[in-house]
């Protein structure tokens, strides 16, 4: 591993947009319990009921609940406590609901990001920014190989394109604005995470957990769609150490695809399966297509590049990636302390 020690966060101020999400409740967990001073801009959280509120994650942050496209209420809130690093999450994330709804869309995942780097852009605090993208960014041509950070971008529905427009929008202000200044900025394209407290509708693993909770088959929309499926504290550690390393040294600065090897890319029924064995209690799947929109079918990153230049890999596989799910939703279920559940499983990562 490069000379990354996620210690380097103790008393760094970070900006967090997106913080009451699913994936921003774990970072804020993560950067609270190595000591940062943690900031998040974000509207409520998407879901009830939802990991911010259960885990009590307000506690652990400065909250201020507004909408990304809402540049004079972002800037106050980011003016009010002059980040060092930002990390931008805000974002609409279903695929499904990008079809229902492609102008919110559209407005939060590209105007979202011009506005928090209009933020950066009219500051002087901040030395390091990292805009999280998604592996859709892609122009998709379903081959059997991973994407490279130099192939084509232009996702085929609205929340992908939306994400491909976020970061030639990153690229674009990269260039105009930042390229003589001592800020570094860089793109992370993430494949799908999974972990304890995502209750997103249209997921396939939150999916899982609602149907074993209710005694139900578990409905596979798709089972032969090929995705990389990752812990979600994989990516949020990955996004951490490329923000720490280009705040101390530009030459970081770029577009990284943050995903797991090849053997986690998985079918879709192969994940359900390997949900099936470590759940217990007998429950099954079936397989129903439900006529839906557009989704890709086969999906793969190339991460050579982030492991090249970081000495990077991924900590846990996903076999272990599930058993940290089924023991997250347990303890959920079972009425346990979440916090300490998860400072556990953060310890365990951080240890691997």
């Amino acid at each position: 591993m490069t000379n990354f020690d996620i210690s380097f966060y103790k008393g760094k101020r970070v900006f967090v947009t997106g913080h009451t999400g699913f994936k921003g409740s774990w970072l804020c967990k993560l950067l609270s319990n190595v000591g940062a001073n943690v900031s998040g801009y974000s509207l409520e959280s998407p879901t009830n009921p939802s990991l911010f509120n259960i885990a009590g994650i307000a506690q652990d942050v400065y909250s201020v609940i507004g909408d990304i496209r809402d540049y004079k209420a972002l800037k106050e809130a980011f003016d009010a406590v002059q980040p060092e690093i930002v990390l931008h999450l805000a974002a609409q994330p279903i695929v499904r609901d990008s079809y229902k709804n492609p102008v919110y869309t559209y407005e939060t995942n590209v105007m979202g990001t011009v506005n928090i780097l209009e933020c950066i852009r009219n500051s002087t605090c901040v030395k390091s920014f990292v805009n999280v993208t998604t592996d859709k960014v892609y122009l998709n041509k379903e081959w059997s190989w991973g994407y490279r950070e130099n192939e084509e971008l232009d996702g085929f529905d609205p929340y992908s394109n939306s994400k491909s427009c976020s970061e030639l929008v990153t690229h674009s202000y990269k260039n105009s604005f930042f390229y003589d200044r001592d800020i570094a900025i860089s793109t992370a394209r993430a494949g799908n995470v999974i972990g304890g407290g995502d209750f997103a509708n249209d997921r396939i693993i939150p999916d899982c957990i609602r149907a074993a909770i209710n005694n139900k088959d578990i409905v596979v929309r798709n089972p032969f769609s090929t995705r990389p499926y990752q812990h979600v504290l994989e990516p949020l550690y990955a996004y951490l150490m490329i923000a720490a390393m280009q705040y101390q040294n530009k030459k970081y600065a770029d577009c990284y695809n943050v995903g797991p090897d090849d053997v986690d890319c998985f079918q879709t029924g192969a994940l359900v399966d390997l949900f099936v064995s470590k759940w217990g209690n007998g429950i099954s799947w079936v397989n129903c297509y439900d006529g839906g929109p557009h989704e890709a079918n086969f999906l793969k990153l190339d991460c050579s590049k982030l492991k090249s230049t970081f000495e990077w890999r991924p900590h846990w596989n996903l076999d272990k990636a599930i058993d940290m799910v089924v023991d997250w939703s347990k303890c959920w279920i079972e009425g346990k302390d979440i916090r300490v559940c998860m400072d556990s499983q953060i310890e365990a990562f951080l240890k691997a």
